[in-house]
């Protein structure tokens, strides 16, 4: 059974769905959810759902190797679904190629710090984009700039706004970040 520890930090719509998404998977479980804001909704989720979580501060990530030990020993795969920290490279060395992210843009479109949730739906339609999507990718030591697993792209219309544009990419997450994480999870371990 391979373990994932996934991190947010906000609603938990994509750590929900993954969650039930492998619910009753046998070779794939969700083990923890880890946020670092102690009034993220994605907390209430996971305990409505039976998934042990907790919360934790800058200190315990950065400065101490508490999470890094909590991860060590009871994870294999770290998720990140809306987590809006940097993940130090400590953590990174010990999961090469285990830790994903999915980006609300066609990455390296509309990447890097300060470009999450609305940031990026806005920019994409001030810039007048006409499409935009998802990418899902591996985390290295800055922002946006690991290897990308997969993308999906979405059309943007000339009359959306940046709240209709969310709803775009919201779908596309619901619809294929659990398919993305199981597939390269399985061909991980082959």
């Amino acid at each position: 059974m391979k373990r994932i520890a996934i991190l947010a930090s906000g609603t938990g719509t994509n750590a929900e769905n993954i969650i039930k998404y492998f619910k009753n998977n046998s070779l794939i479980s969700v083990v923890q959810v880890l946020s670092n804001n102690k009034e993220a909704d994605v907390l209430k989720k996971a305990k409505r759902l039976g998934i042990p979580s907790r919360y934790f501060d800058k200190n315990s990530l950065f400065n101490t190797n508490e999470i890094l030990t909590i991860l060590k020993e009871q994870a294999d795969y770290i998720i990140l679904a809306g987590f809006l920290w940097k993940i130090p490279l400590k953590i990174i060395e010990l999961f090469p190629n285990k830790i994903l992210n999915i980006h609300p843009a066609l990455l390296p479109k509309y990447g890097g710090k300060g470009m999450y949730g609305m940031h990026v739906h806005n920019a994409v339609v001030e810039n007048r984009e006409k499409e935009t999507g998802i990418t899902i990718h591996f985390v290295n030591e800055n922002y946006d700039e690991g290897a990308i697993i997969f993308q999906k792209s979405v059309e943007v219309l000339v009359c959306d706004t940046a709240e209709d544009v969310a709803k775009k990419i919201h779908v596309l997450e619901q619809e294929n970040f659990p398919k993305i994480i199981e597939k390269v999870i399985l061909e991980n371990e082959k």
